[in-house]
């Protein structure tokens, strides 16, 4: 072939010809394919489909490597021989689907079911079975995540614990069949994350809880819509559940603003009671404590932090007392200022900080008892500037007597801690339903601990604790008959025992330049609060584990007489 024929334009078939795989050799009419940048160079041969060599696989084993095949017996010491006393008969393994950890049942409140599935990995929980009405194309993922942050977000507001707000909104997107669920609570934020299947991009959304408020009462109803949720007789859409939420919000306190401030009151004088005061002291305590209430009311509508609240409200029982002493009344000033100190005391934020570390949500638990030190330090402030001025111009404030020179009065002590249980029960806004159960488990409390300290020689940080102990656990057996939280039948029943009087000691020793001593009682005081806190959260736990109250029977006898 000449030059000129090799520099001759082939057609455009030529050009265009695909050459297939199979024919990458030379084409029929002995035309040269190697103008084609896909075509085979001569001399390069190319298997036949189905005829490739398996060594090209990167795991595939080389020709000419032999490999010994394994022994048949490790030699004893080896990390894969099986042990000498090993002696089952046959193999055991772990399944696919984990090793079930827990059983659940549905003869328990859906508060257990609920904890329980949030303490197992996710690959384990068991599938919902959806008991809400919803459409055929599947529940409204992010209405069902915002009900449930609007539902928890009333909830920690309230002042529930960490676990308790995880689980009801866990609850709620389990009812509407959304088992990939995975709820988050800190001290402001709660979040909830939905996956609806490992190659699927999930979908959060988090709210913020800006404004604290404890009323019970709306704490019950958010624990009553839960509850009708959880429970596959009583269907409730997203449309049902929203008004009612909406309801809850715009429902008033069950309590006009006067008949707080006369509860504060009554708290204040029946504490000093407790401490060994008489009628006038009953007076100039409670006196003390609704001027406090007003002035931190007054300072809420200005705007003021709560810091600030707390020390505004903690002068006026100090200065009264300081006044009385001023005045060589007689009448044990001490127990005036214990009794003001009693009111202020934040019980319900300490007990749900121990609480949130005791079940491993140590950010939330930090942040709470944070807010406790906060607190105190405001109290603190304002009682030590009262007694400041109060030792400069002479006030004989002798902690040693203060509050001793008299008998024990069992029954006038019974009569002041189911008085104060009561007050405290109203300052929380509880149900008027639950008033009067709470009131008497702040009685039994008490005379677990007169019974313990006073009759039985025992140190009062065992008391405490053991009292505690009986309130929490009698709490939450109510809470379980009553299929509500265990919240209200116990942070007013703990009331009695709050640590007032080894508080206030611990500031007079301090403001009289007695520092040893005032630091001791400090510390007891916060012995005796960590008692209570730790107190109630063991009796709840033991109730769980031990008593089984709440069958599906019995809540579905109790719907009926309800009507649904």
């Amino acid at each position: 072939m000449t030059d000129a024929e090799d520099r001759k334009p082939q057609s455009d078939e030529a050009r265009n010809a695909f050459v297939p795989p199979s024919g990458l050799a030379a084409t029929a009419d002995n035309e040269s394919s190697t103008t084609s940048e896909f075509a085979l160079p001569d001399g390069l041969a190319v298997p036949k489909p189905g005829q490739e060599s398996e060594t090209t696989s990167e795991f595939a084993l080389p020709d000419g490597l032999d490999v010994a095949p394994p022994p048949q017996h490790e030699p004893e010491g080896s990390a894969f021989s099986t042990p000498r006393t090993y002696s089952a008969r046959q193999a055991t393994f772990t399944p696919p689907t984990g090793v079930p950890l827990v059983r659940l049942t549905k003869d328990v409140p859906w508060q257990d079911r609920m904890r329980t599935m949030l303490r197992m990995p996710v690959t384990e929980r068991p599938a919902p079975e959806p008991v809400q009405r919803h459409d055929d194309s599947g529940p409204a993922v992010p209405r069902v995540l915002d009900l449930s942050l609007r539902i928890g977000e009333l909830l920690l507001a309230g002042g529930e614990g960490a676990e308790d707000v995880e689980a009801a909104m866990f609850a709620v997107c389990r009812s509407y069949g959304l088992d990939r669920c995975e709820p988050n609570v800190t001290f402001t934020l709660l979040a909830v994350s939905y996956q609806p299947s490992l190659v699927d991009d999930p979908v959060t959304a988090s709210r913020t809880v800006r404004r604290r408020s404890p009323d019970y009462t709306r704490l019950a109803a958010v624990y009553q819509l839960v509850d009708d949720l959880s429970d596959d007789e009583t269907q409730v859409s997203l449309e049902e559940a929203y008004r009612r939420l909406a309801e809850m919000r715009r429902n008033r306190h069950p309590y006009p603003g006067w008949a707080l401030t006369a509860a504060s009151g009554l708290l204040a004088g029946s504490a000093s009671v407790l401490v060994g005061g008489g009628l006038l002291v009953f007076v100039a305590a409670a006196v003390g404590a609704m001027l406090g209430d007003r002035l931190a009311w007054l300072c809420a509508g200005r705007g003021l932090p709560e810091f600030y609240q707390f020390t505004v409200a903690a002068t006026p029982p100090a200065a009264i007392g300081v006044a009385l002493t001023l005045a060589h009344a007689d009448v044990k000033a001490s127990a005036v200022i214990t009794g003001g100190l009693f009111a202020l005391l934040p019980g319900r934020a300490l007990v749900a900080g121990v609480q949130d570390g005791l079940t491993g949500f140590y950010i939330t638990a930090s942040a709470r008892l944070l807010e406790v030190l906060y607190f105190f330090v405001g109290i603190v402030i304002g009682v030590l500037t009262v007694l400041y001025f109060g030792v400069q111009l002479g006030a004989n404030l002798v902690p040693d007597a203060a509050l001793g020179g008299s008998d024990p009065q069992p029954v006038l002590q019974i009569a002041a801690s189911l008085g104060l249980s009561l007050a405290f029960a109203v300052l929380l806004q509880q149900e008027r339903s639950t008033v009067l159960m709470v009131t008497l488990n702040g009685g039994v409390a008490w005379v677990v601990y007169g019974a313990m300290h006073d009759a039985g020689d025992i140190s009062p940080v065992a008391s405490t604790a053991v009292a505690a102990g009986v309130v929490g656990l009698f709490g939450q057996l109510l809470a379980r008959y009553r299929f509500a939280s265990a919240l209200p039948y116990t942070t007013a029943a703990i009331g009695p025992l709050l640590p007032g009087s080894a508080t206030y000691f611990g500031l007079l020793g301090i403001a009289q330049n007695e520092v040893d001593s005032g630091l001791t009682s400090l510390t007891k005081a916060v012995a005796l609060a960590m008692a209570i806190a730790i107190g109630v959260n063991l009796g709840s736990e033991i109730s769980r584990l031990f008593l089984r109250i709440g069958s599906a029977e019995k809540r579905r006898a109790a719907k009926r007489t309800r009507g649904f």
